[in-house]
């Protein structure tokens, strides 16, 4: 089974245990980088929870993910037109002012990270910014039935040298219930030109 797979057979279960999670510390950092009515991809986008809310604050989203279930879900949560796309087809050229890849980015093996942080890139207008979060630690491979690449500020900064400059990069506990043992790389970058 995929990941993709997975996500497909849990979308329904998936939303619902993350739709209400609380990322308003997360959010506040990536908003402070942007002036109100910019333009959002929210890559990988699952329920559609972020969508909604940086849409509720005025800016302009776009939202995609890979799972075509996760992609109904989420344009019945947002009422936007999710587009499904996975990290590897990402095909815009200068057109977002901040990409938002909230544990997304995550299931991509570090032998392909470099070229989706190369498309995110290409994807961002100059000056863009870029958020992502990863787990925290060294392991790679498969954990719970999908494939995770877990990431240290180290290993995030390997990815980011010629493509984007690191702005705020910190560390956090799970938001989920239940899992406060569960570290989060967080990183928000921004575009080298």
């Amino acid at each position: 089974m995929t990941t993709l797979d997975y996500y497909s057979r849990n979308a329904s279960l998936y939303s619902a245990r993350t739709l209400e999670t609380d990322l308003s510390d997360i959010y506040s950092r990536f908003t402070a980088c942007l002036d109100k009515g910019m333009s959002i991809l929210d890559l990988g986008c699952g329920s559609g929870r972020d969508s909604l809310y940086f849409r509720s604050l005025g800016f302009d989203v776009t939202a995609a993910d890979g799972c075509e279930e996760m992609c109904r879900i989420a344009g019945q949560n947002t009422g936007l037109d999710v587009r499904k796309l996975c990290f590897d087809e990402l095909d815009y050229s200068s057109a977002f002012n901040a990409v938002w890849a909230c544990s997304s980015l995550l299931h991509v093996p570090s032998d392909r990270l470099e070229a989706v942080f190369r498309l995110i890139h290409r994807a961002l207008k100059p000056e863009g910014v870029f958020y992502s979060s990863f787990k925290y630690g060294s392991f790679e491979g498969e954990r719970d039935g999908r494939y995770f690449t877990d990431l240290t500020e180290k290993s995030f900064s390997a990815f980011c040298i010629g493509l984007f400059v690191p702005a705020d990069i910190w560390i956090t506990g799970d938001a989920c219930p239940g899992r406060k043992n569960v570290k989060w790389l967080n990183a928000i970058v921004r575009k080298l030109n």
